[in-house]
């Protein structure tokens, strides 16, 4: 069973306590990349918050949306902003003075100024909320780690289709191989005749490079091990758990068997089926780096 590493989540809080809307976006990468965008009443449960969204979405770019409104009256609570109103009033009184105005109704008109109160969160109130969201956060997870299962499928079946079709070339290659051998000791046996008649001819030597030639021309333990890769890629599969790197290190070993049997089989049947085994290895690359 496989997961994508694409994934998106989402759930939201409505009562007559608070407002909460979470969103949990994924994407493809290497490592866990955690971005995490929330309201100021949590800054302190960030480093939480990562550990718990490493743990569940283990890797990929990870996006964590999260928007909080208390509806209490007394979640925020004001206090004055001394300094800023003593600049204020400072600063009016010595335009007022310079002015010749009236400079009694002064601390009035401080008091209608920006940044005069100071809003601080009720601790108690954000204590009391923090239980309700981070279950609305782990809901919005497991809705996530849903939606890769969801998108592992699709993956899955392409990944799926084109190891069958892989396995299918294969079968070509074995069916070709029989008669690119009898074309190979036809050729052999026409230069044998040649370096027979050829009065330097040197037996020892001879068999020496004959042994090289033929070893450097047989593909038997390269069609094995394909099949081996390819039975254990689809064994990968089926486990439990997605592991999207160990599948793309046996995708490396399967196209280095595909490579050898290219360059070894020096027969233009089988290397057309090769190029055809490549185009269908560099899909399944292409979807294993969606692969958790």
């Amino acid at each position: 069973m496989i997961q994508s590493m694409t994934g998106f989540g989402q759930e939201r809080i409505e009562n007559d306590q608070l407002s909460v809307s979470i969103e949990i976006k994924t994407l493809n990468s290497k490592n866990a990349d955690c971005n995490i965008k929330m309201s100021s009443a949590f800054s302190d449960k960030e480093i939480e918050l990562r550990n718990l969204l490493t743990s569940k979405l283990q890797r990929g770019k990870i996006l964590l949306l999260l928007n909080y409104t208390s509806k209490r009256n007394d979640n925020l609570k004001a206090s004055l902003n001394t300094e800023v109103i003593k600049s204020y009033y400072s600063d009016l009184k010595s335009v007022a003075t310079d002015l010749g105005e009236n400079t009694d109704n002064l601390l009035n008109i401080v008091m209608e100024m920006p940044e005069v109160y100071t809003k601080e969160n009720d601790e108690d109130v954000i204590k009391e909320d923090w239980p309700v969201v981070l279950d609305a956060i782990k809901k919005a997870i497991d809705k996530t780690i849903e939606f890769r299962s969801h998108e592992g499928d699709a993956l899955e079946k392409a990944i799926r289709g084109s190891i069958t079709n892989i396995t299918e070339y294969l079968a070509k290659v074995i069916e070709f191989d029989p008669l690119r051998i009898e074309r190979l000791r036809e050729k052999l046996n026409n230069q044998i005749a040649e370096f027979e008649n050829n009065e330097n001819f040197d037996p020892s030597r001879f068999e020496q490079e004959l042994i090289f030639y033929i070893e450097k021309l047989d593909i038997n333990e390269e069609k094995v091990r394909l099949e081996q890769h390819l039975k254990y890629f689809i064994q990968t599969i089926e486990q439990p758990k997605s592991n999207g790197k160990k599948l793309g290190f046996i995708s490396q070993e399967i196209g280095r068997e595909i490579n050898t049997i290219g360059s070894k089989a020096n027969d233009v049947n089988i290397q057309k089926v090769v190029v055809n085994m490549k185009d269908e290895l560099e899909k399944i690359k292409e979807q294993n780096l969606n692969i958790l």
